[in-house]
């Protein structure tokens, strides 16, 4: 079984940085073995620049596309796995493709196409995020008017056998409006294993905390696509805020939410409470200028995508601009920063016992990043993918 020394870097764990060298062998971590070990016999060395920092690989629950791909115009396999793929460069080794609301047959195939990614070994799918369409049409933001839609039976049926299509190591991340779902009905889904999380809404606090109560763990985009925060009426974004068991996705940009907001939901949810998110569309990973999306021309213009009406279509952002961001904008510490991107969203996917860390008997994902936070190549499933070319070798 080949395996691979890795050293010379800094190295954080997930939760603490170390002086070590990385023993990875086949798709996991070895061991964490004292700064010069000697090579195990028959392993392979790989230098690494004292200036260079491994961590552990990001996981992102929101992607739309990247690398000129939109999952919802290609809701296939080789789609999932070609964004997958454009993400790599960024540090990300493991993420959701985001089907947003769209027709029922799409959505069901973006589960299935989804399904089969994530149980090819290396693939870095790791689930599947539906984004809609039980959504509160006041609050829908880019998505469709013509297929936001209540929850059927139909669906329920669907949603509640999808998760027994993917393995142990793969997610279903469903995103509703608590106001357009009952709270039983989040109970129900919850029951059949997906996670569930709050989005597009016009929710109050009360009706938000009873989804809450019925199991729903997270909130998408926070702030995004909800009332603004009232004295009177602290609303969904309220209720993520105050709900201590909960994650909230965030976009740190700088154009989807303010600096100040960015710190204030941080300080109210504290260590743990706050994952990084990109939202990402087909330009990541490529220059493009533009693309359509539900037939509607979006335009990359000063970091934002936005429809000639100026409405933001997600994010133009990657993982590792993400992290910069939250040290940056959001005055955390590196290590935090990396949690966030890290740690907390494989927590959130439950998927924190494979994912997440870099620890003896997890999953070789990784991320090999410069003294600038840029990234010079990431490890998938023990895979080295160098950032600047298109093409992975094992065991390297």
């Amino acid at each position: 079984m080949a395996e691979t020394l890795l050293t010379g870097a800094r190295v954080f764990t997930g939760s603490h940085m170390v002086a070590a060298d990385i023993l990875l062998r086949a798709d996991r971590v070895a061991a964490l073995l004292p700064p010069g070990s000697p090579l195990p016999e028959g392993a392979a060395l790989r230098r690494l620049s004292d200036g260079m920092l491994l961590a552990p690989g990001f996981i992102d629950t929101q992607v739309n596309g990247g690398g000129g791909i939109l999952f919802n115009d290609q809701a296939t396999v080789q789609a999932a796995l070609s964004i997958a793929r454009a993400h790599r460069r960024f540090g990300t080794t493991a993420l959701l493709p985001t089907f947003i609301t769209d027709t029922v047959e799409g959505m069901r195939a973006a589960g299935r196409a989804a399904a089969v990614a994530s149980a090819m070994p290396g693939s870095g799918v790791v689930g599947v995020h539906l984004e809609g369409p039980f959504l509160a049409p006041e609050r829908r933001g880019v998505h469709s008017l013509a297929h936001v839609r209540p929850i059927d039976a139909a669906d329920l049926d669907f949603l509640t056998g999808l998760p027994a299509r993917f393995g142990a190591d793969a997610r279903v991340l469903l995103s509703l409006a608590p106001d357009r779902v009952e709270p039983a009905v989040v109970a129900r889904l919850v029951a059949a294993g997906l996670i569930v999380a709050g989005a597009h809404s016009a929710a109050t606090y009360a009706q938000t905390m009873a989804a809450v109560e019925a199991g729903l763990s997270g909130f998408t985009h926070l702030f995004n696509a909800m009332p603004p925060l009232a004295n009177r009426e602290p609303g969904i974004a309220g209720a993520a805020l105050a709900a201590r068991d909960t994650v909230c996705g965030i976009i740190a940009d700088g154009v989807h939410v303010h600096p100040a907001m960015l710190r204030l939901a941080l300080a109210a949810k504290g260590p743990g409470g706050l994952m990084l998110v990109t939202d990402a569309m087909p330009p990541t990973g490529t220059a493009a200028e533009s693309f359509t999306l539900h037939g509607q021309m979006i335009h990359r213009r000063d970091g934002r995508l936005v429809t000639d009406d100026g409405t933001l279509a997600g994010a133009d952002i990657d993982m590792a601009q993400a992290v910069r961001n939250a040290v940056a904008l959001m005055g955390v510490g590196l290590e935090e920063a990396l949690r966030m991107a890290s740690l907390y969203p494989a927590r959130f996917l439950r998927l924190d016992d494979r994912l997440g860390r870099i620890r003896a008997g997890y999953q070789a994902d990784l991320v090999l990043l410069d003294a600038d936070l840029q990234v010079a190549g990431t490890w998938v499933a023990g895979q080295w993918w160098d950032a600047t070319a298109n093409e992975g070798e094992a065991g390297t």
